[in-house]
């Protein structure tokens, strides 16, 4: 596919067509480096765990954090001491 620069005030900017956005999953954000005379474009590197303490505490916070099975004992539970 070939594709024309635009003007944007003092720089140039490039379109980039839906399909092929979702097709390598950016979405707001991407990383631009230059590599070997290439323009190289990368999702951003992320922790895994991004974003889980604010879900999770806003599941708390809906009061939707109970139990989905209830606790299954293990046979001789009731014996132990802790």
């Amino acid at each position: 596919m070939r594709a024309s620069l635009q003007r944007v005030g003092n720089s140039q900017g490039l379109i980039i067509p839906k399909p092929i956005l979702a097709q390598v999953g950016f979405e707001r954000e991407i990383d631009i480096d230059v590599e070997d005379g290439t323009i190289v474009l990368r999702k951003p590197n992320r922790h895994p765990r991004e974003g889980w303490a604010e879900a999770s505490r806003a599941v708390a916070a809906s009061g939707d954090d109970a139990l989905v099975w209830p606790e299954f004992p293990n046979e001789g539970d009731a014996d132990l001491t802790w």
